[in-house]
């Protein structure tokens, strides 16, 4: 689901968390790359680990790259 589909990643909310969505399907809400590395594994994404999220050009990063978590 999620590899045909764009992965976004949103600002951090107040808490430190960031959205994260593919396509129109919400993923959940992640506090950390590994988070967002689970939810994509779920959503049937095959060898995604925290770095591939940190690497990857199939990500789009909205207010801050992977190491922004908090305002």
């Amino acid at each position: 689901m999620a590899g045909a589909q764009p992965i976004v990643i949103y600002p951090p909310a107040e808490d430190g968390s960031r959205r994260v969505r593919a396509g129109v399907h919400f993923l959940g809400l992640a506090y950390g790359p590994l988070d967002i590395a689970e939810f994509l594994l779920l959503a049937g994404l095959e060898d995604v680990d925290e770095e591939w999220v940190r690497q990857s050009e199939l990500i789009e990063w909205r207010g801050g790259g992977p190491d922004v978590w908090r305002h």
